[in-house]
């Protein structure tokens, strides 16, 4: 069997405002397609969709996203304003830097250089 991925479904409260966070970070268009699930389709990048589910979230992440930026530092820094919070500081080591962050739900991804 060969599959490709069509879409990365987050599970959270708020798809409508989760997808405008999204949406900004990646520069695509929100579509809001029913009042628990929207969805925004990148520029050279898999669709995004949120899905509202009943229970909160309670641990971290088994799977994030990185995100490639020419500097992560600043690029967390516009984030920001967005929703998004820093985790710790910038990490820089033989393969690049990195900086974790979390979206509005808690959702934790990574700003990255190399």
């Amino acid at each position: 069997m060969r599959a490709h991925v069509q879409e990365i479904v987050f599970d959270c409260a708020a798809p409508a405002a989760l997808v405008r966070f999204w949406s900004g970070l990646l520069d695509g268009e929100p579509v809001d397609r029913r009042p628990d699930w929207s969805y925004v389709d990148p520029p050279e990048f898999v669709r995004i969709a949120f899905q509202r589910v009943p229970e909160g979230k309670a641990v971290k992440n088994r799977v994030h996203l990185d995100l490639e930026v020419a500097d992560p530092a600043r690029a967390a820094g516009e984030a920001v304003p967005l929703g998004a919070v820093a985790v710790g500081g910038l990490v820089t080591d033989e393969q690049g830097s990195f900086q974790v962050m979390r979206d509005p739900e808690g959702n934790e991804f990574c700003f990255v250089t190399g």
